[in-house]
């Protein structure tokens, strides 16, 4: 048994839309972009994760950049198995002699068909993993913000990742009452190009309203410590012209409400869901935020002043689900019950 686990090689992977993050030894060693640039002709993989999204809309007839993942399930098979197989050779890029045996722990959103975790464990079993457990993304959320999920306590996680908003109340190792709606990251980045083309006229790519989103990006138009205008420069719609326009917070705030809204409201309706015990349990601890959306300025004002329950920014909210699959990883017997067979 020594001898055998010296060749396993165990990995969380938070498989997200937007980044995948993938653990080993408690640490981070691969944090990237979800997205590979493929050869048309080979059909063989060419760049991955950052050096692939430089390539984004930027590529000609030859190359084409894909993201496997849509609303946080894969949307390309082959893709989806490139992107892990390439990811797994960037961690043992020193070691060629031989490829270790792989136990994944791999974490999906809460809202996922049988179809969609099928397709995970099959990309990942054809990526290599030989043991391949999955968790719920907002259990291991939960878990990555070191909230005790096994106690007879309620807590409520609303983690705003790329493709999916996961919202779930959790008691006794298990997940109460939850929802998955698919607003979440890229939503805000396509109302962040549909206000700019309606707004000012100017055409701009996935990543130019991705950046503007990471600059400028609010929920609430008052702010704090508000940042500086964002500087676009892009095509005038009309004239096909260069043109720059300075974007404010308020304008992301104002163009991002529609979308915002309906975070509010699936977190009501999950609240409306829960048992009053454990209603009292999630009113006195408050509720965790984490994923990337919940980094846009003033989100957790925005909810705490709708909802009158306090808000609790995580720390590290991109990296709390690839920690708390992590930590199920390095506590696999502890955490069994927690798993989807």
């Amino acid at each position: 048994m020594g001898l055998f686990s010296l060749f396993t090689q165990e990995l969380a992977i938070d498989l997200g839309t937007a980044n995948t993050i993938v653990i080993e030894n408690d640490k981070i060693v691969v944090d990237e972009p979800s997205i590979v640039a493929i050869d048309q002709n080979s059909k063989k993989m060419i760049a991955i994760g950052k050096e692939a999204r430089q390539m984004h809309g930027k590529t000609h007839q030859s190359i084409r950049t894909v993201r496997p993942l849509r609303d946080g399930v894969i949307a390309d098979f082959n893709a989806a198995e490139m992107m892990i197989r390439g990811m797994i050779k960037m961690i043992n890029s020193h070691n060629r002699f031989f490829t270790p045996s792989l136990r994944m722990v791999v974490s999906i959103p809460s809202g996922s068909t049988e179809v969609e975790i099928r397709a995970v464990r099959d990309s990942s079993e054809h990526a290599g993993g030989r043991d391949v457990y999955m968790i719920f993304e907002p259990m291991a959320a939960a878990i990555g913000i070191g909230l005790d999920v096994i106690a007879p306590e309620g807590n409520m996680v609303v983690d705003i990742g790329g493709g999916t908003t996961e919202i779930a109340v959790i008691a006794l190792g298990g997940i109460v009452c939850n929802e998955s709606i698919r607003v979440a990251g890229d939503g805000f980045t396509a109302d962040i190009q549909t206000y700019m083309r309606h707004q000012h006229n100017i055409k701009i790519g996935e990543r130019t309203a991705e950046d503007i989103k990471i600059n400028v990006g609010a929920a609430i138009s008052d702010i704090d410590d508000p940042p500086s205008d964002y500087l676009v420069r892009g095509p005038n719609l009309m004239t096909a012209m260069p043109i720059e326009v300075p974007v404010s917070y308020q304008e992301i705030a104002h163009c991002l409400d529609k979308s915002l809204t309906k975070v509010e409201t699936a977190v009501i309706s999950v609240l409306e869901q829960t048992p009053p015990e454990l209603y009292a349990d999630v009113v006195q601890k408050g509720i965790y935020l984490a994923g990337g959306g919940a980094l846009l300025r003033g989100m957790g004002k925005r909810l705490t002043d709708k909802i009158n329950i306090p808000f609790h920014l995580a720390e590290n909210p991109l990296h709390a689900v690839a920690r708390g699959s992590g930590i199920i990883l390095k506590n696999l017997t502890k955490y069994s019950s927690l798993l989807i067979r």
